[in-house]
């Protein structure tokens, strides 16, 4: 592939370029604002001149690299581009549209792509006139940062493509894992309990945010507590993600928001971009003693096994590979490690006592026992072996 064109110049927009134009492609970055473009042409040369300034790239290579990007005032620029991707607003009837008005202007070997989150692939490709050569290729943001690229092909996808893809990513330094075109795909299907579970232990008044944030980065060794880390994604944009997925899964209760976010939301509690979410970051935050308790204990348990049953479930429903998930995991969302290896570690019988524990206790289907886990349990399976 030699011309590579990105519609919608936003911030993962911008970045999808800058990745492009880094991996020597000649890059057309477009979008239906000519604001749009103009700021985001501002944020690939700042960001290209942060990179010398840490001494990542040199200063001639900043200016090469930048020098690949076209920034069109016009869709009809993007015409003989082998690789078009799409980074505009998350509303499928806005991004069928802009499909419509592509297909027409790139030849039928161009491969047309989707950085959806969260809209399905299958119906995104649905309504082209080549919906074989459409697949979903969602980078993670930062772009020029995070590693982990997810790969979904459509049901129509032609299986070329997939391959093409995977190798074209591969080629500009990240790293692809494929995923089936389901809700989430893999990172935002199998976060979901590290949100959810933790607003369910809030919600029972059994923990403060703080105090759960601390057992998951004490004895978990993730990076971020849930709290913080909704309050950094911001919460309107995390329990969006949240409604679409529990609305896409047909309202399964696994998935369902937690009503302690949503009057967050409706306060216009974002988090750290409105100033306060969980945490009021105008006021001294204290941090919290280091001592631990069994209570926080049996927090980490209880969203960690939620997390695993999580993963084991999009195992057994072909949703992507044991290495591919635990790949995305660590690499889209900082996991300290894979949850498929940490169930291993844990004993996989063990797993199955503690999502048994907690479904005796609420008799709700959101406990219920991954199929897969059972199994593995009565077999004395492990996944890795």
């Amino acid at each position: 592939m030699k011309r590579v064109a990105v519609i919608g110049a936003g911030a993962m927009g911008s970045g999808i370029a800058q990745v492009a134009a880094m991996a020597g492609h000649e890059v057309i970055l477009y979008d239906a604002f000519p604001n749009a473009v103009a700021k985001g042409r501002d944020g690939i040369s700042q960001s290209l001149n942060k990179l010398a300034e840490k001494g990542k790239i040199t200063d001639q290579e900043a200016k090469t690299i930048f020098g690949r990007l076209y920034f069109a005032e016009s869709l009809d620029s993007i015409a003989g581009s082998d690789l078009i991707i799409e980074a505009i607003i998350e509303r499928e009837e806005e991004k069928k549209k802009l499909f419509a008005l592509i297909e027409p202007l790139v030849s039928e070997q161009a491969i047309i792509a989707s950085n959806t989150s969260s809209l399905p692939i299958t119906s995104l490709a649905n309504g082209l006139k080549h919906p074989e050569r459409f697949i979903g290729i969602h980078f993670f943001n930062p772009p020029v940062m995070m590693q982990l690229v997810e790969i979904i092909p459509a049901l129509q996808t032609a299986s070329y493509i997939i391959e093409n893809i995977m190798q074209e990513i591969r080629s500009w330094g990240k790293t692809p894992v494929r995923a089936k075109d389901t809700p989430g795909f893999i990172v935002n299907r199998i976060a979901r309990p590290y949100y959810g579970e933790a607003l369910r232990i809030a919600e029972e008044q059994l923990a403060t945010p703080a105090m759960i944030d601390k057992a998951m980065k004490h004895l978990g060794g993730f990076r971020m507590g849930p709290f913080e880390l909704m309050d950094f994604i911001g919460n309107d944009i995390n329990e969006a993600v949240t409604r679409s997925v529990w609305t896409s899964m047909h309202f399964d209760s696994r998935y369902r928001p937690s009503q302690l976010q949503v009057n967050l939301v409706r306060a216009g509690w974002y988090g750290r971009k409105s100033g306060r979410g969980y945490y009021d970051y105008a006021a001294k935050v204290e941090e919290p003693s280091d001592a631990l308790t069994e209570e926080h204990a049996y927090i980490f348990r209880r969203v960690l096994v939620m997390l695993i049953n999580e993963a084991a479930d999009a195992l057994y429903y072909g949703i992507a590979s044991k290495e591919d998930i635990d790949l995305a995991m660590t690499l889209g969302v900082n996991y300290p490690k894979g949850l498929l290896k940490w169930a291993d570690e844990k004993g996989i019988a063990e797993c199955v006592r503690q999502i048994d524990d907690l479904y005796y206790l609420y008799k709700e289907e959101r406990y219920r026992c991954s199929v897969l886990l059972r199994k593995m349990a009565e077999a004395r399976q492990t996944f890795y072996g």
